[in-house]
């Protein structure tokens, strides 16, 4: 059977992420609204590629009209005193636990060294943010060529936008930002009703069996609806007996209230029926919490699932009170789009 690191991201990543990374969500990540604001220069490589979500490429004998064509953020040769540098919006507030800058086929063109830093600002306007509060949440860190550089941050406060320098130049090709989200859940009302596994809420994806086409399924959170196909959790067509599954974990412990599965663009490869179990869980590693799943209670019993459809559930659920993470059944494969899990925010 197929198998993923538990707790991996979205995308393709290191295959050894430290604890930290593996709890966390990428909040640089374009797909929750990520968006690279400015660079001092990015003559070579537009800064934009730099927070694409998907692997870093190298295309041999591709160039533009500025030189040879790469797949990240690149600098011209400074000349001058001082460093290159650029700014960064995060898809979400958030806690900051580190970072991953990659400099993946930068060989010969890779800055020699990297600090961050952040602030918060209600405003992405370059010249407000030029003259925010910054503070330094990486010091001047070494960095080396074609190399995932896993830096762990110290940080307790959240923060919105980020001051990316490289010193004095050269080319990163994709940052990503460990952390979690602060606010969607935080700053809930007792008795709103919100999606406690949304990626935005701080909701991640702690395990799951198989993903071999597109995305983990850390893509069933993601904001907004699904774009095509390709935007979602599915797995290859099963050829022995049992089902697939994914282990998700709550933004916030809460009662869930209403599930919503959604098999858009899935016509031809949907699930056949899906379950959801949950539980409360104190403690424990991805691990192990992906083995106690098996034994969780059931909150919403098999269902008969559609194509290209919302599927609505509220009557059906069984009331389980307060829990902290939950496993989406699905039998015996196939796709889906997005998972909604509707719910209150439990009393602290």
């Amino acid at each position: 059977m197929a198998s993923h690191t538990p707790g991996a991201p979205v995308f393709a990543q290191p295959a050894d992420l430290p604890e930290w990374a593996l709890r966390s969500v990428d909040l640089a990540s374009t797909r929750l609204g990520a968006k690279a604001l400015f660079a001092s220069d990015d003559f070579f490589a537009e800064v934009a590629r730099m927070l694409n979500p998907e692997p870093a490429q190298f295309v041999p004998g591709k160039f533009d009209t500025n030189g040879k064509w790469m797949d990240g953020w690149e600098s011209r040769r400074k000349r001058v005193a001082g460093h290159d540098w650029a700014l960064v919006r995060l898809g979400v507030k958030g806690v900051i636990r580190g970072f991953d800058v990659d400099t993946s086929h930068f060989t010969g063109n890779y800055p020699p060294a990297v600090s961050i830093e952040a602030c918060v600002s209600e405003s992405d306007e370059v010249e407000v943010l030029k003259a925010a509060n910054w503070t330094e949440i990486l010091p001047a860190t070494p960095l080396g060529p074609n190399a995932h550089h896993l830096l762990e941050c110290a940080s307790d406060a959240a923060w919105t936008h980020l001051r990316v320098n490289i010193f004095p130049d050269g080319g990163i090709a994709r940052l990503r930002v460990y952390g979690r989200p602060v606010g969607g859940l935080e700053n809930a009302a007792p008795d709103a009703l919100v999606d406690l596994v949304a990626m935005e809420n701080g909701g991640r994806a702690v395990s799951w069996n198989d993903a071999s086409f597109g995305s983990s399924a850390a893509a069933l959170m993601l904001p907004g609806p699904g774009k095509n196909m390709g935007d979602g959790w599915e797995t290859r067509r099963r050829r022995e007996p049992g089902n697939d599954w994914c282990v998700l974990e709550l933004g916030a412990p809460g009662t869930i209230e209403k599930i919503e599965v959604d098999t858009a663009f899935f016509k031809g490869n949907f699930p056949d029926r899906c379950s959801v179990q949950a539980a409360f869980v104190s403690g424990g590693t991805d691990r192990s919490i992906t083995t106690e799943s098996m034994f969780w209670h059931t909150l919403l019993p098999e269902q008969k699932l559609a194509a290209d459809s919302i599927h609505t559930y509220v009557e059906e659920l069984a009331k389980l009170g307060t829990v902290s993470h939950v496993r989406f059944n699905i039998f015996p494969d196939g796709g889906v789009s997005r998972l909604r899990l509707w719910g209150k925010v439990a009393a602290k």
